[in-house]
């Protein structure tokens, strides 16, 4: 009968993980991003250094800025790279430094940068349930973002169910002009563990706009993500390709993320 309990437990979380990385919830994305990943509450190990390159690039995307004066999507790159330092066994520090990106028509740009600051339960990899938050303050340039300061609060939710994994991120927005201008962009994560090093996924990026009152659906976008990870020597590799589902996504976007232990 446990075994029985355990089993339908399991199917109900997995149904939650499917609902969201494959669109049951809706969403939407106003501007660019230098980061498209889902957080796992896996933290850089204490006394540890990590280094993280972050970069996608938009081979078909919008041909119009999402706010005057801002970087038009289409065949531009972004990046950064963030680095990392584990505190303790339950909070690591970090600094996305530079951003920047590379447009088609606009050449190089600086963007800005972010300081982050990561809270999970320790071990997270060991553990069935995971739970955890980050925090990160940006300082942006006026073609990357409309207000010079953002934060981002973003919730870490998941499960480790053998060789599958769940993860969400209801994350929240804010550009500091008050709490229902916060900005619910939520991301998904759907797993696969062929083995210990490589994996398959399925990841869904949102963006309903203020909390109160969401977008309306044809203002919002929506891309699933699929995603394959391997995790090993000398670094880990996370590519994923995310396609657009109505007219105001980027139609493809391509991202690539490699990632390194220094000491």
């Amino acid at each position: 009968m446990a075994g029985r309990s355990i089993a339908r437990n399991a199917a109900r979380v997995l149904w939650l993980g499917l609902m969201v990385c494959f669109g049951l919830w809706p969403l939407a994305a106003e501007a660019q991003t230098d980061e498209i990943q889902v957080y796992t509450g896996e933290l850089a190990p204490p006394g540890v250094f990590n280094l993280t390159l972050h970069n996608n690039y938009t081979p078909d995307g919008q041909k119009t800025p999402g706010f005057p004066g801002a970087i038009v999507p289409d065949h531009t790159l972004n990046g950064v790279p963030e680095w990392a330092y584990g505190v303790t066994d339950w909070f690591e520090a970090g600094l996305y430094l530079p951003l920047y990106s590379v447009a088609e028509h606009g050449g190089g740009m600086f963007n800005g940068f972010k300081l982050r600051t990561l809270f999970a339960v320790p071990h997270a990899a060991d553990r069935t349930f995971v739970y955890g938050v980050n925090f990160e303050f940006s300082y942006n340039a006026k073609h990357w973002d409309p207000s010079r300061f953002t934060s981002e609060i973003r919730p870490i939710i998941g499960w480790h169910l053998g060789k599958v994994d769940i993860f969400f991120n209801p994350d929240l927005d804010t550009s500091y002009d008050g709490f229902d201008r916060l900005d619910f962009t939520p991301g998904g994560r759907l797993a696969y563990n062929i083995s210990p090093h490589w994996a398959v996924a399925a990841e869904h990026y949102a963006d309903f706009g203020a909390v109160r009152r969401f977008l309306r659906p044809n203002q919002q976008t929506q891309q699933t993500f699929a995603v394959v990870d391997y995790s090993g020597d000398p670094v880990d590799v996370e590519f994923g390709a995310g396609f657009g589902e109505t007219d105001a996504s980027d139609r493809l976007v391509l991202k690539l993320i490699l990632s390194r232990d220094l000491n």
